[in-house]
């Protein structure tokens, strides 16, 4: 048998990965990662042929671009570079419609919402100019600190008493009502939900509104850029960013077991034999069943977590549809001519009677559906004059594996497309289909083909996320991080939950962690020893 001795071992290589190993190698530890694929990235990766290069998973990154984790691993100097599209945004609802586009600059964006109902560019503009007072601290609250007290009280500040309380309701806000209570006309709301539909949150309900807003300001901001060569590319310069200071990644690795001695992480076993003793940390960039039900021993895990795991709820499955097209989409809205990412298929009442369906556990006759048209934002991804296009939807929970579910969602997107883009079908050349197992097949992270990490809505987030807790990486496991989507602040490309676990683990190494950290082992296992 083999056995090594490392600082900190992280199971995973998906890009929080990838960033926990950057940010403990700058530190000086010696760091292992260990993926269980043969590529590095996790949800972040791209495949290529024949000329072709598709994004497997995520693809359009906004809060990869803006969050203040990635910026500071400064990785344009370890090769990633991004491309946009002429405009970052369209939202077409209906056959025949004109669409309503986010451009570029926000005074285009305005103008085009005046001219539907005049006033709404004035809202928009003052969104944007909100946007710009809070974006710094509010991004750095979500991605940088847990609890988030100091940027909290910096945002605060930032706004005043006044302004505090209205962000406040904001983040309560289902986007439905945000959107009627914002604008007089279409565009506006639609813009927004369908920007809230990144999450899985219905656009009636509590949390919603935040996303859309959100989402949509960002878009404003920063566009919906995808990094130049495909999405891989990302993953690939995080791989360089953590091997320059140290850090050894090792893929095509699978990890069979998280030794626990007297409660404290103490090796990690791989499927070939070997064993990595581990002097400080590990940390799963794995979804929360990964870690509790694969990876721990059982009797490692109390009763309490186990329980409360059972309530844990994925997002909703996802079905995702890659086209080769031999021209690019004939779209009848001019919206949606040279958008980055395109919101298909329903208005606000739409979606609100989409979400519905979802809901009550019926697959939706129409689906709205999200757009990515790569080709579009970097010509390299297909030959000349081609177009590389996904397009992805959901599925009701628990309808991941009903093969009838599945083959009505292939063919409602289909039909939604053709019906936005007559002649579209003429187009294909090529088709991959990437069902719910698909992509929990791919990436065990998705789960039911969740690509979420969980469920958005507000009752598993925060203190609640993954399972009733402290919130954020800490685990009743001394030593032992949970670095992945599965905790606060969960789903998107940003590298807020492998920083965060990252800084758990610095915290609690240092000599003024150690109480701390075993106060919070304290609260946790009576929480969970004793816990329903």
């Amino acid at each position: 048998m083999t056995v090594d001795e490392v600082d900190a071992v992280v199971v995973g290589a998906g890009h929080h990965g990838l960033v926990t190993a950057a940010v403990l190698a700058d530190a000086g530890w010696s760091v292992l990662v260990l993926e269980e694929r043969d590529r590095v990235g996790g949800a972040v990766s791209s495949r290529e042929s024949d000329g072709w290069i598709e994004d497997e998973f995520s693809a359009c990154h906004p809060l990869a671009l803006a969050s203040p984790v990635l910026r500071e691993l400064d990785l344009g100097s370890h090769g990633l570079a991004w491309s946009h599209a002429q405009r970052p945004l369209a939202h077409v609802s209906r056959p025949g419609g004109s669409g309503v586009a986010l451009h570029t600059v926000a005074e285009d964006t305005a103008a085009a919402l005046d001219r539907e109902h005049p006033g709404d560019g004035a809202a928009w503009l003052d969104m944007v100019a909100h946007w710009d007072r809070v974006r710094d601290p509010l991004l750095s609250a979500l991605l940088t600190r847990w609890p988030p007290v100091k940027d909290t009280a910096r945002l605060v500040a930032r706004l005043g008493l006044r302004g505090a309380p209205d962000l406040a309701r904001l983040a309560l806000l289902p986007v439905a009502q945000l959107g009627w209570e914002t604008f007089g006309g279409q565009g506006g709301r639609d813009l927004l939900a369908g920007n809230a539909m990144h999450a899985d949150i219905p656009p009636t309900s509590a949390g919603s509104g935040l996303y859309g807003w959100l989402m949509s300001m960002l878009a404003q901001d920063v566009g919906f850029p995808s990094p130049r060569g495909g999405t891989s590319q990302l993953a690939e310069a995080l791989r360089r960013r953590a091997e320059s200071t140290g850090a050894r990644v090792e893929t095509g690795v699978s990890v069979h077991r998280i030794q626990v001695r007297g409660r404290r992480v103490s090796s990690v076993q791989t499927q070939d034999g070997r064993t990595i003793r581990v002097r400080r940390a590990v940390v799963a960039d794995t979804s929360a069943q990964q870690l509790y039900t694969r990876l721990l021993d059982s009797d490692a895990v109390p009763g309490g977590l186990r329980r409360r795991l059972r309530r844990f709820t994925w997002d909703l499955p996802t079905v995702k549809l890659n086209f080769r097209l031999a021209g690019p989409a004939p779209w009848t809205a001019p919206a949606a001519h040279g958008a980055a990412v395109v919101h298909a298929g329903q208005d606000l009442a739409g979606i609100t009677r989409w979400a519905a369906d979802l809901e009550s556990e019926r697959v939706p006759e129409r689906p709205f559906a999200l757009v990515g048209q790569m080709s579009t934002i970097d010509a390299g991804r297909s030959p000349a004059g081609t177009e590389a296009l996904w397009l992805y939807t959901h599925l009701p929970r628990g309808m991941h594996d009903d093969a009838r579910a599945v083959r009505e969602t292939i063919d409602g997107s289909e039909r939604l497309l053709e019906s936005l883009a007559p002649g579209f079908a003429a187009l294909v050349t090529d088709r991959w289909v990437q069902t719910p197992r698909d992509l929990q097949a791919s990436d065990a992270n998705l789960g039911q083909g969740a690509v979420g990490g969980g469920t958005q809505q507000l009752f598993q987030q925060a203190l609640w996320r993954p399972v009733t807790g402290l919130g954020g990486p800490r685990t009743h496991v001394e030593g032992l991080y949970l670095g992945s989507a599965a905790v606060h602040p969960g789903g998107g490309v940003h590298g807020g939950c492998g920083y965060l676990a990252a800084r758990a683990a610095l915290q609690d190494s240092r000599w003024w962690g150690t109480p701390r950290s075993r106060m919070s082992l304290a609260v946790l296992h009576r929480l969970y020893d004793d816990g329903p």
